[in-house]
């Protein structure tokens, strides 16, 4: 069975990095999910789709999918570069700001 590792990136509405540290092993679906005719709902019969499993490095995700004997296939992320300002956010508000004051 082929499982995939990785750490998830922030999402659009979060400025801080919470929820991002921990790594997450996920299952690629063995099934394609089917139509339902009556309600036009989309389903699968494979309840490993379902499973998310968070580990706290990356090292120990992968021990569990060796001992659970799964191919895993790691994603590294992709780091940004951290923006801090040397003065912060009062900078704006400075009055020896050297700047011009523009919206």
């Amino acid at each position: 069975m082929l499982a995939r590792i990785y750490q998830p990136a922030r999402t659009a509405m979060q400025s801080g990095t919470a929820r991002t540290r921990d790594w997450v092993l996920e299952f690629d679906p063995a099934a394609p999910r089917e139509i339902d005719p009556l309600m036009g709902w989309t389903s699968s019969a494979d309840t490993q789709a379902q499973v998310r499993l968070r580990f706290p490095t990356k090292d120990a995700a992968l021990a569990y999918a060796r001992e659970h004997g799964l191919e895993a296939v790691v994603t590294e992320p992709h780091r940004r570069r951290p923006n801090i300002r040397p003065r912060g956010y009062g900078e704006n508000f400075a009055p020896d700001r050297k700047g011009a004051w523009t919206h």
